[in-house]
């Protein structure tokens, strides 16, 4: 299990995509985790599925073996924790999906 706090960039991007959606912030952090990880993992192992809990601001990620290995691999050479390797790659990641979509027609304006 890797864990690691969400970053402002990341809960900015949630933000914009509940209001977006009209969903609440504890929706849209959730998705947005989702979506960041599951670009990471797809990019590294191939996975289409992620298995990870969103706590307030700290999420907790069970990755393959596949990412654990990169990650791991990744601090060695960089002299950092895993968890700071994998938030990093998940906040290059925030801000996917957000302009794909328009705001529905009955969402009111910002």
């Amino acid at each position: 299990m890797i864990t690691f706090e969400v970053s402002d960039r990341l809960a900015a991007a949630a933000e914009e995509w509940g209001e977006a959606r009209l969903e609440d912030e504890a929706e849209a952090l959730e998705t947005k985790v989702e979506q960041a990880l599951l670009e990471v993992e797809h990019l590294v192992s191939g996975a289409h599925e992620v298995d990870f809990e969103v706590d307030d601001r700290t999420v907790h990620h069970d990755p393959t073996d596949a990412l654990a290995n990169f990650l791991e691999q990744q601090a060695t050479a960089k002299g950092i924790d895993e968890s700071e390797v994998l938030a990093l790659y998940v906040d290059l990641f925030a801000r996917v999906f957000l302009d794909d979509e328009e705001r529905p027609s009955n969402a009111p304006p910002t």
